[in-house]
């Protein structure tokens, strides 16, 4: 099977306006999409064979990935709060009459 050739990236609404064509190209010469709505990566089109390589092949998944995390924004508004660890060392109350 042949990988990915190339990776392109396209508007949601140039995708939808040619999708018999985007559609071809992913099928027929191995190209992989990624579909942008206003700006930001929303979706990945690949073909079904592409698909099914990069699932069973390792090497091919981390670079999947790759190319999504180079895609996806990072947001870094706020900071990241984590609940406490639940305390498993505390003895169970006792009910009094």
């Amino acid at each position: 099977m042949d990988k990915c050739t190339v990776t392109r990236s396209v508007g949601s609404t140039e995708a939808q306006n040619n999708f018999g064509q985007v559609l071809d190209d992913a099928t027929r010469n191995h190209a992989c999409y990624i579909i942008e709505r206003r700006g930001a990566p929303q979706a990945i089109l690949i073909s079904c064979q592409d698909f099914a390589r990069i699932l069973q092949n390792a090497e091919e998944r981390r670079a999947m990935l790759r190319i999504i995390r180079q895609m996806m924004p990072e947001h870094s508004i706020g900071r990241v709060i984590q609940a406490p660890a639940p305390n498993t060392n505390r003895r169970p109350s006792r009910e009094r009459p």
